[in-house]
C-alpha cells in the first residue's frame, strides 16, 4: 500500500482508504460481524484511513469503528475522518452548541480523545458563504476536540467557497471516471493551497465495477433503490447522478476501453477505475466502500497497479465529454 501526505502536515495516510457509509445500513443489510471483518481485512491490506459520519446508521458506523479500534488496539494508528451536520440541525438549525454536542457524541462512539478530522457534511451552501461554521470548528480545534477540519461538498462551487477559509484542511468530493469536472475546476487550486482531497464514490455506486445490468435490483433500504432519482438527498450521491440505464451503458464503454488496452488481464475493472483516480496527484486518498473482507482487499490492491497509459486517459476523457457529462443530474 502506497501512502500520500495529508493536508498541510507531515501526516501520511494510505492512498486507498475505507468508506464506511455501508456500515450504517444505507447499502443494504450489513451485520456487525461483516462490518468488523471488513475493517480487519482493510487494515491487514494496509489501509490506515477510515471515513465515516455521525448520520450513518445514526451513529452505528462510528460505534462499530470505535469498537474495532479498541479491540485491535489501533487507536492513534488509523486516521479516522468523520462528519457532522446531517444527523442534527440540518438544514437550518446549526449552532455552536450543537456542533460541540455532535463532536462530543462522535468522540464517545469512536472512543477517541480528539477527532483526527471533522468534516462539514454537505451543509447548505449559504453556511459555506458566511463561514460561521468554520469558526465554530476552529474553536473546537483550539479546545483540542478536533485536530483538523474540512468539508464534504456536492459541487465545485461549494469547494471553491471552502478554499477561501485558511483553516479548511480538506475537501471531500465525488470524483470518478463519470465525474471529471474537478480535474479542471479544483485540482490546481487545492494543490496550491495544500488542501487534501478525499475522493468518495470512486466507483459511482458500483457502476464502475462493471457487473450491473439494466435489470439489476437492490434492497429497498439501499440508497441505490430509494435515492435513484434524488428522492432522499442529492441525486449525485447515487450512480454519480446518471440515470441507472445510462450508467450501465457507459460502464460497458469504460470496460471496452480497459479491455482494448489489456488492463483487465490481471486486474478488475473496479481496480483500474480507482487506478485512474490515483493517477491524479491532487488526490490524497480514495475511499471506496466495501461490505466484506474480499472487497476491501481487492480495493486496496489498486494501489499496487501501475499508472494507466496516456492513451487510456485520453479515451476516458473523450467518453466523458461525449457521452457522460450531459447526462449528469444534480448539483455538480
Amino acid at each position: 500500500m502506497n501512502t500520500r501526505s495529508f493536508a498541510r502536515t507531515t501526516q501520511s495516510v494510505s492512498e486507498v482508504g475505507l468508506g464506511c457509509w455501508q456500515f450504517g445500513g444505507d447499502w443494504g443489510t450489513c451485520s456487525d460481524e461483516d462490518a468488523t471483518s471488513t475493517l480487519a481485512a482493510a487494515v491487514d491490506a494496509g489501509v490506515t484511513f477510515f471515513d465515516t459520519a455521525d448520520v450513518y446508521g445514526r451513529g452505528r458506523s462510528e460505534s462499530l469503528i470505535g469498537g474495532f479500534l479498541k479491540e485491535r488496539k489501533l487507536r492513534g494508528k488509523i486516521y479516522v475522518a468523520t462528519k457532522l451536520g446531517r444527523l442534527a440541525g440540518y438544514p437550518s438549525a446549526y449552532t455552536p452548541e450543537l456542533f460541540r454536542k455532535c463532536t462530543e457524541d462522535s468522540l464517545k462512539r469512536l472512543g477517541l480523545a480528539a477527532l483526527d478530522l471533522a468534516q462539514l457534511h454537505c451543509v447548505p451552501k449559504h453556511y459555506l458563504k458566511t463561514g460561521e461554521v468554520f469558526g465554530w470548528l476552529e474553536t473546537l480545534k483550539k479546545e483540542g476536540k478536533i485536530k483538523a477540519y474540512g468539508a464534504s461538498v456536492e459541487s465545485m462551487e461549494e469547494a471553491q467557497l471552502c478554499l477561501q477559509y485558511e483553516g479548511c484542511s480538506s475537501l471531500q468530493i465525488i470524483f470518478n471516471i463519470f465525474r471529471q469536472k474537478p480535474i479542471h475546476s479544483l485540482f490546481e487550486r487545492a494543490k496550491a493551497k495544500g488542501v487534501a482531497l478525499i475522493i468518495r464514490l470512486p466507483l459511482a455506486s458500483g457502476l464502475l465495477a462493471g457487473k450491473y445490468t439494466k435489470e439489476t435490483t437492490f434492497e429497498p433500504q439501499d440508497h441505490r433503490t430509494y435515492n435513484r432519482d434524488g428522492q432522499a438527498f442529492n441525486v449525485g450521491e447515487t450512480f454519480a447522478g446518471l440515470p441507472f440505464p445510462v450508467g450501465v451503458e457507459c460502464a460497458q464503454h469504460v470496460k471496452e476501453i480497459f479491455s482494448a488496452a489489456g488492463l483487465l488481464d490481471n486486474a478488475t475493472m473496479a481496480q483500474q477505475s480507482m487506478r485512474w483516480i490515483l493517477d491524479h496527484d491532487a488526490v490524497s486518498v480514495v475511499i471506496p466502500g466495501a461490505k466484506d473482507g474480499s472487497q476491501a482487499m481487492n480495493n486496496a490492491a489498486a494501489s499496487d497497479l501501475p499508472p494507466l497509459p496516456k492513451s487510456v486517459h485520453e479515451s476516458l476523457a473523450k467518453l466523458y465529454e461525449k457521452q457522460v457529462r450531459g447526462q449528469i443530474r444534480g448539483t455538480y
